[in-house]
């Protein structure tokens, strides 16, 4: 029922920008961490960095395990970042790291789009795991009385929110990816030829955020046909 030719020629080309696009920011990552800065300053450093001048005293930078597993925990405050990150001077490295750093600014100066995100993420949890096993319910039981296709289209309202939240994505991404390139020029932690570096890093990665929301839109659509298809029938 849910694999047919509206998921091959609608779904799967988003799949596979997803797939290119993961491919490709670890790749780039690999490549510029082979680039070691000139200022030696290393990823925790360089986000230690960008937090003080900015007044942030009480956020913690951790380290944790695995690889590009970096992120910003506004709960506990605290920055994590993977072992290639958190102890390499590569240019990569100091894009990645103060990235975070620009997502704790992000809370700290209380970035609209981010307070939205987080407002958004329980109902997000729950669309997650209830999306598709409404519609799913909604087209069986349709077969047998109409009215139970109501309960596929409250399945679709759940997956549209897991939509909004991976638009609402996008600002918050390429915003502290914004923040983290001003502050590296602006405190002259790269030169500008090593600046291109975390620029292309960065820029992989937010590739990768474009990439699942076209992959969610996609769904999105795919499910809404499939459920006008089975309303008509």
């Amino acid at each position: 029922m849910f694999f047919d030719m509206t998921y091959l020629y609608m779904v799967l080309p988003a799949v596979i920008l997803a797939i290119w696009a993961s491919a490709r920011v670890k790749s780039t990552f690999k490549k510029y961490s082979r680039q070691l800065s000139a200022s030696n300053i290393s990823g925790a450093q360089a986000a230690q960095r960008v937090l003080y001048l900015n007044g942030l005293t009480n956020t913690r930078i951790e380290r944790i395990a695995g690889n590009l597993t970096d992120h910003y925990d506004p709960k506990d405050n605290v920055i994590r970042l993977s072992s290639p990150v958190y102890d390499s001077t590569s240019t990569a490295a100091i894009g990645v790291a103060c990235h975070e750093a620009g997502h704790a600014l992000q809370y700290a100066q209380n970035y609209a789009p981010i307070k939205l995100r987080a407002a958004i993420i329980p109902a997000t949890n729950i669309g997650s795991k209830l999306a598709i096993p409404l519609v799913i319910a909604g087209i069986i039981l349709s077969y047998y009385a109409q009215s139970f296709i109501t309960i596929a289209y409250i399945g679709i309202v759940f997956f549209a929110v897991c939509v909004v939240f991976q638009l609402v994505t996008l600002p918050v991404e390429f915003n502290a990816s914004h923040r983290a390139l001003l502050s590296i020029e602006g405190q002259g932690m790269l030169t500008s030829e090593e600046l291109k570096g975390s620029r292309k890093v960065l820029s992989a990665a937010a590739l990768t955020y474009v990439a699942a929301l076209a992959v969610s839109l996609a769904q999105l659509l795919r499910l809404l046909l499939l459920v006008n298809g089975s309303r008509r029938n």
